[in-house]
């Protein structure tokens, strides 16, 4: 106040005007260091501890600790943290405080602040830390009688009560501002009430900022509102977790507990109880057997009281997995429709018309008696001819699972009916691991390679599958590893083989024989068009339209690539062409890529298979075999080597069979030579050797009697034999036996272009079973005695 304020005041008032003086502590400095905050603001009222980086922030603390009157000016900045804040990010309002203690400890400064008053930084004096800044203080306004701020201070008063029990915390801040202030200060209540919020600190901010108190309570009911509204949100949404928390708290307390006592027994160490619960749930499901269901409850009880660490516990549970993962009265239900399934074959496989009619009888039988059962199937033919694929079809038919593994090479009888529980890593044989993964009792199992099942000191496989495939015991199949009888009855089981010979009578005389016999060329060559081709360009991810091979080009494939009695290795051909025409598409040739025969060899190489060689001249007749690969022409040579001495040798490498019947047949000629045309000293003064050519190739089998006779027969009268190929077994007296697989002959002498056959008599009812695509232009004589041959071999 200056003297002329003074002189005013003491002439405008009869009484001279007390003035009271302010202590030195109580009066604020206008420059102040300025202590910037990221996180929130303060209020006035409040006693705060900071935790401050002691590196960056020690020159401002050491500043403020030389001023006699320790007030900082806290002040909120908008940066991400305090220590990246410069003077642009400073708010224009801030706390006053005076800081009371420092403590610094591990490169931190710990510091407690009595916040006293709000300023308004008028200038920054220092731009640098330590910050400085003019500041102009703003005092708290008085609220007097206004009946509008004591009704918002006991709005705010109320709200906070209601806080109170959502929050434990609140109680002990509370308890410290009544200490310091009471409900009748509005101005402390409201800053008070704003800091027990968590609002954004922009919002604290605000509240900081409102000076009159009207304004500033109305802003604080309002954050004090969200508040009430987000702790009553959490308090519910808490109150839902431990509700459903409290019933799996209780059992897991009732569990422990349990378990406590069970060990306190010794009965019991570990929890068990998941994994019996689960066991149970999947036997609820089953249709166990009387015996099954006994042996299941009896393992059980086992299970709850073996300790979960020890071995047993291990195989018992396996054990009981096992029995439960059994299709256990599960069975699908069967398409039994005959049209259906005749469409579905007609579908999957060109030809086959005597196969495909064997298998609708089967079904027919079934579908009369409203169930497929009881019978096994076992189909037998060389390779590629489409066996596996029929089992495929069958399954489809019936609308069944269809599960196939291949019993070629198995050595051991446990891979049929297991092993037993006593020995280590012990489990259930095919059949069961089969039923298991099929999922039904009734599925539709095929056994691969059957011919080829093998033997050894672990067992006979081929034993054991007698009890599997007989319709009168599979009704209680035992696997050694489950000890249970389990019903295979419902299964079809689809046997398949490339020969008879290495199948043991009494396990083929449980089952169906149907044969398969090779594809002709007609057959083949539809079978690429339709199925083939289509299916290799599918693969490999081609249109369509995009290879064209015409049936000229297919023939030439057939005649000269594929020539064997299946199919695979021409969709093995064909997969080769398809290949490299992708690779010229992808070259930028434009599509359809039309394959010519005379284009073969760049995109085959050189024809494995040639046109037979027609051997002719004495002594050189045309035999028809069988092979496990189908049938096969082989030529047969008689040659005179020298007349020193008599003798008979034969090479070619031939079985024991073949050497029989070439000594049959050279005995046989010798005794009837005159009778046949031919000179009897010729034998008496001639060394004969007999060879079938392709010495590398193993030839055995007792059809080539006749063959050897004639070409023996063709040597001695030194005449040629006509374009003709005969089969036969024959004997000392010259009686034409019976020979098997007459359908592959045929198609062999087809091959090889041969119209002209000689069959034994009885073989005419085989002949008479030969599809007639097969039969057609072929010119067939039945022979029951070797003299029924005779006119036939030489030319009138």
């Amino acid at each position: 106040m200056t003297d002329e304020d003074q002189l005013e005041t003491e002439n405008d008032s009869p009484e001279l005007e007390i003035i009271q003086l302010a202590r030195a502590n109580d009066v604020l400095p206008v420059e102040i260091h300025i202590l910037p905050v990221a996180s929130r603001p303060f209020f006035p009222g409040q006693a705060v501890p900071l935790m401050m980086d002691a590196e960056h922030w020690a020159a401002t603390m050491k500043a403020v600790a030389d001023t006699d009157h320790k007030i900082l000016g806290v002040l909120l900045v908008d940066s991400e943290t305090s220590e990246e804040a410069t003077p642009e990010n400073f708010y224009e309002i801030g706390t006053a405080c005076r800081v009371h203690r420092v403590h610094q400890q591990d490169g931190h400064l710990q510091v407690l602040v009595e916040c006293l008053q709000r300023f308004r930084v008028e200038k920054v004096i220092h731009k640098k830390v330590p910050f400085k800044a003019h500041v102009s203080y703003l005092p708290e306004p008085d609220a007097g009688d206004d009946s509008g701020i004591k009704a918002y201070a006991m709005a705010v008063i109320n709200t906070i009560k209601e806080l109170l029990p959502l929050n434990p915390l609140y109680v002990e801040e509370l308890r410290v501002f009544l200490d310091r202030f009471g409900p009748e200060d509005p101005s402390h209540l409201a800053d008070f009430a704003a800091s027990l919020t968590t609002s954004s600190k922009e919002q604290l901010q605000e509240v900081l900022e409102i000076l009159p108190l009207l304004q500033r309570m109305e802003k604080v009911l309002v954050l004090l509102n969200n508040e009430l509204e987000l702790a009553r949100a959490q308090q519910k949404i808490r109150r839902t977790v431990e509700e459903k928390m409290q019933k799996q708290q209780r059992e897991f307390f009732l569990r422990e507990q349990l378990k406590a006592i069970q060990k306190e027994l010794g009965i019991a160490k570990d929890d068990r109880t998941a994994e019996i619960d689960k066991l149970k749930a999947r036997i609820e499901d089953l249709d166990l057997t009387e015996q099954a269901q006994k042996r299941v409850e009896e393992e059980l009880d086992k299970m709850g009281i073996l300790e979960t660490g020890s071995p047993e516990y291990s195989v018992t549970r396996n054990y009981l997995d096992w029995i439960t993962l059994l299709p256990w009265g599960k069975h699908s239900k069967d398409k039994l429709d005959l049209k259906r399934a005749r469409r579905v074959l007609d579908r999957d496989h060109y030809g086959l018309e005597d196969v495909k009619k064997r298998i609708l009888e089967f079904l027919a039988v079934g579908i009369h008696k409203g169930e497929i059962a009881g019978s096994i199937i076992l189909l037998v033919g060389p390779p590629g001819v489409g066996k596996t694929s029929i089992g495929h079809s069958i399954a489809d038919a019936l609308g069944r699972r269809f599960y196939r593994f291949s019993v070629g090479g198995i050595r051991d009888e446990a891979e049929i009916k297991g092993h037993r529980r006593t020995y280590i890593g012990a489990m259930p044989g095919k059949f069961l691991q089969a039923m298991k993964d099929a999922g039904t009792a009734n599925p539709v199992i095929m056994l691969d390679e059957i011919d080829k099942i093998g033997a050894s000191y672990h067992g006979d496989p081929a034993s054991a599958l007698l009890e599997v495939l007989d319709p009168e015991q599979n009704t209680d199949f035992l696997d050694h590893y489950l000890d249970l009888r389990f019903d295979l009855s419902k299964v079809l089981f689809v046997c398949t083989a490339n020969q008879l010979d290495s199948i043991p009578g009494p396990l083929l005389d449980r089952m169906e024989v149907i044969k398969l016999s090779g594809y002709i060329a007609e057959e083949k060559l539809q079978i690429a068009r339709k199925y083939l081709l289509p299916r290799q360009i599918d693969r490999a991810g081609l249109a369509k339209k995009a290879v064209k091979l015409d049936a000229k080009t297919l023939r030439a494939i057939i005649e000269g690539y594929a020539r064997d009695a299946g199919v695979r290795r021409l969709e093995k051909q064909l997969g080769k062409i398809v290949r490299k025409i992708a690779v010229r598409m992808l070259e930028g040739e434009e599509t359809p890529i039309t394959v010519t025969g005379e284009e073969l060899t760049d995109y085959l190489g050189s024809p494995v298979f040639r046109d037979e060689r027609k051997l002719s001249g004495p002594g050189v007749v045309t035999g028809l075999a069988w092979t496990a690969m189908g049938g096969a022409t082989l030529s047969i040579e008689a040659a005179r080597t020298h007349g020193f001495n008599r003798g008979f040798k034969l090479t070619g490498q031939l079985g024991d069979v073949m050497k029989e019947s070439a000594e049959i047949a050279y005995g046989y000629l010798v005794s009837h030579a005159t009778e046949f045309g031919a000179e009897a000293a010729f034998f008496e003064k001639s060394f004969i050797h007999v060879h079938v050519p392709a010495g590398a190739t193993p030839k055995d089998g007792p059809s080539a009697g006749v063959t050897m006779t004639s070409a023996l027969l063709s040597l001695a009268r030194n005449e040629p034999v006509r374009r003709i190929a005969m089969t036969g077994e024959i004997t000392l007296t010259g009686e034409v036996f019976p020979v098997g697989g007459i359908r592959e002959k045929l198609i062999a002498a087809r091959r090889a272009g041969i119209k002209e056959i000689i069959l034994p008599e009885d073989n005419r009812g085989d002949f008479d079973e030969v599809p007639e695509h097969v039969r057609k232009g072929l010119k067939v004589h039945f022979a029951s005695r070797y003299e029924d041959v005779l006119p036939l071999l030489f030319k009138a």
